[in-house]
């Protein structure tokens, strides 16, 4: 018998590890924040994974992205996340799509195909057509508000997004959803003032991890409940 998912059965039971087996999660954006949701909902034995980005992985990821090691400086991310995948369970169905998601892309996804949704995305107009889409097929979603420019993982919070503060993105989405009548929406985000100002945004290593291992935990914890 295999031990692989030993110590997740112990803690959710086996009917439940088995239910993530069946479950179609589509994730979006594989950076700091999306590479971690990858990493724990492999391990979590998430049976589908379909995996959105159109990015190469670069020199300047390795300080904090999961899949950015010497070996994948230059891979594309889908296939850099692929082989991540492959290399903690290969039993994992991976759906690849190089394509970023936009509005203008949005046509080119079924969502009615996926159980949940994870928004690991940057721009705010991609984070509205994904959450619409998604509200849209009756499928459950979750949202990244930003990690950028911070040192504090202890301060990420999870919430509706009507009940954040402080964090500046959090409230441009917030105003573009309510303009849509679009209400419901569990983000992950941090009430941080921002440790820097600068124009160009930084981060390290334990931040963005740490937001996206959160997000997963939401997705895992809403899938078994």
């Amino acid at each position: 018998m295999s031990e692989r998912h030993a110590r997740t059965d112990l803690l959710i039971g086996k009917e439940n590890r088995e239910k993530l087996a069946s479950k179609h999660v589509a994730l979006f954006g594989l950076g700091g924040v999306g590479g971690a949701v990858l990493e724990a909902l492999a391990r979590a034995g998430i049976g589908t994974l379909t995996i959105v980005d159109n990015d190469t992985v670069d020199e300047s990821n390795l300080n904090r992205q999961f899949i950015a090691t010497e070996d994948t400086v230059g891979m594309q991310k889908t296939e850099a996340a692929g082989a991540r995948i492959a290399s903690i369970d290969s039993s994992i169905r991976v759906i690849p799509r190089r394509i970023f998601f936009l509005p203008e892309t949005a046509d080119e996804f079924d969502f009615s195909e996926y159980d949940y949704v994870v928004d690991a995305v940057d721009t705010v107009a991609a984070k509205l057509a994904l959450i619409e889409r998604a509200k849209a097929a009756g499928v459950p979603v979750i949202s990244a508000m930003g990690t950028g420019n911070k040192l504090h993982p202890e301060m990420f919070e999870v919430s509706d997004i009507e009940k954040t503060e402080v964090c500046p993105l959090a409230k441009v989405v917030r105003t573009q959803l309510r303009k849509r009548g679009i209400k419901g929406v569990k983000v992950v985000y941090s009430k941080e003032k921002p440790a820097i100002k600068a124009e160009t945004v930084g981060s390290i290593s334990f931040v963005p991890p740490v937001c996206g291992m959160i997000m997963a935990g939401e997705v895992i914890k809403d899938l078994v409940s």
